[in-house]
């Protein structure tokens, strides 16, 4: 699920979580209406779906027996437009929630962000999928998201460039 203010962004993970997984489904949208579509298909599956977003009543990931066949919903947006996506949309309490337990920071260095636990979408998809499934090689995800960092901070101005923390790309 992307919130609209995050298609045409020039550091939109979830696109590049779709070239790393062609199977990723894109919802766009804020509202119950906008999802309409995704409600429908998830209403229809026999599989176990999961929503990954932090909150009281969440399970880790690294808890959750699932298989391969598992959906996951992930809200792309800034914490607080995934926040009132998640409040329009009442219809996603109905599936559990799941959190990340990662012991890694965010290599998400392009981007500030508020929270220490703050992960990008793709992050958060490539951990989510390693949690549910230990042996999934989730290299080639990252892969594409160091590629793009390595990119973006690369066409920075060196002045811009020396107020990211670049030392998090190193490993």
């Amino acid at each position: 699920m992307q919130h609209p203010s995050e298609v045409e962004h020039a550091k939109n993970t979830v696109r590049l979580l779709q070239l790393a997984l062609p199977q990723t489904q894109i919802y766009v949208g804020e509202t119950a209406e906008d999802f309409a579509e995704l409600q429908g298909y998830l209403a229809a599956q026999t599989r176990p779906v999961f929503i990954v977003y932090p909150n009281d009543h969440s399970k880790a990931a690294s808890e959750v027996e699932a298989d391969n066949k598992a959906i996951i919903v992930l809200i792309d947006g800034t914490w607080r437009k995934a926040y009132r996506m998640l409040q329009l949309n009442p219809w996603l309490l109905n599936y559990p929630s799941l959190h990340l337990e990662c012991d890694d920071e965010s290599q998400y260095v392009i981007r500030k962000a508020k929270r220490s636990d703050s992960l990008s979408t793709l992050e958060a998809a490539a951990y989510t999928l390693a949690s549910l499934e230990p042996g999934a090689d989730i290299t080639p995800i990252f892969a594409v998201f160091n590629a793009m960092v390595h990119h973006k901070l690369t066409a920075m101005p060196a002045a811009v460039r020396q107020r990211y923390n670049s030392d998090k790309l190193k490993g």
